[in-house]
């Protein structure tokens, strides 16, 4: 008997329109559903019409399950992994099912589709080339601190998930730490009816949401402007890299460069291939 498949499916994150016509196929025809909580993905079964058997996978029992799905799967059976809504794996369950899976040589395909943290960032008027996600913050304020001091300096676009309790001492932390002119977007209830994006500086954030308790309810995602990359430190590190290349290869100009101007390695050594093509011609 052939193996089985694991999908990956991509569930709405509120307007339950968003499920992918692929991805209600999928789910009603798979032999289970593995689900991060079975009583919220019963309500999307039953608005496309499925009535496929479901089983709990989530953060509390996922090791144990793992041996039960890879049984059902060598033995031919398919399933689809699920999250409460939005892109599996992605702050919530499914990584080491995955992982076990992939090493057990059975074959794993994605279903695109909704992710919380992809659709804040194009509706944020943010900068979109460049961000890195970092999930939620802790949940208490010297945590919160202490992550906001390691990214204080990121140039990149920063996009976190907050409990709408804690949101207003987020940014209480995030004012501390980043300045309270540091532009924020608060995106609230992405597709659901009291949808909100709201952006702005921080401490103007914080004063809005202060003064309207509904924006302190329901899923949030907060996303941070990059540090400004200030046009003499681009010079100073151009002027290193380009004597350090005159003495070592490419990569180790790049990544002395780095050590030196506590900058990207990766972005060091992509404009020293600017520089040596540009000498080139």
């Amino acid at each position: 008997m052939s193996e089985g498949t694991l999908y990956i499916v991509a569930t709405p994150i509120g307007h339950l329109g968003d499920l992918s016509p692929r991805a209600g196929e999928v789910l009603s025809q798979v032999d289970v559903i593995a689900a991060e909580d079975t009583r919220v993905s019963r309500k999307l079964l039953q608005h496309i019409g499925a009535s496929t058997p479901m089983l709990s996978l989530h953060e509390h029992n996922e090791q144990q399950r793992i041996e039960t799905l890879l049984s059902r799967l060598q033995t031919g059976e398919s399933v689809a992994l699920i999250s409460d809504a939005g892109t599996p794996l992605i702050s919530d369950p499914g990584y080491p099912l995955v992982k076990a899976v992939r090493e057990a040589n059975i074959k794993v395909v994605p279903l695109p589709g909704p992710c919380a943290l992809i659709s804040a960032l194009s509706v944020s008027g943010l900068p979109t080339d460049k961000f890195v996600f970092e999930g939620f913050l802790p949940g208490k304020s010297s945590g919160r601190r202490g992550r906001f001091e390691e990214l204080k300096h990121e140039h990149r676009t920063m996009i976190f998930y907050e409990s709408p309790h804690r949101i207003l001492a987020c940014l209480d932390d995030l004012e501390s730490v980043m300045g309270a002119q540091r532009e924020v977007v608060v995106a609230r209830e992405l597709t659901k009816t009291f949808e909100t994006i709201h952006s702005g500086s921080v401490a103007a954030t914080k004063n809005w949401v202060e003064q309207d308790q509904n924006q302190q309810r329901g899923e949030i995602v907060l996303l941070v402007a990059g540090a400004p990359l200030m046009k003499q430190e681009n010079q100073d590190q151009e002027r290193v890299l380009t004597l350090l290349m005159e003495e070592l290869p490419l990569k180790q100009a790049a990544a002395l460069t780095a050590q030196i101007c506590g900058a990207k390695r990766n972005e060091l050594y992509q404009k020293a291939l600017e520089i040596k093509d540009a000498k080139a011609k």
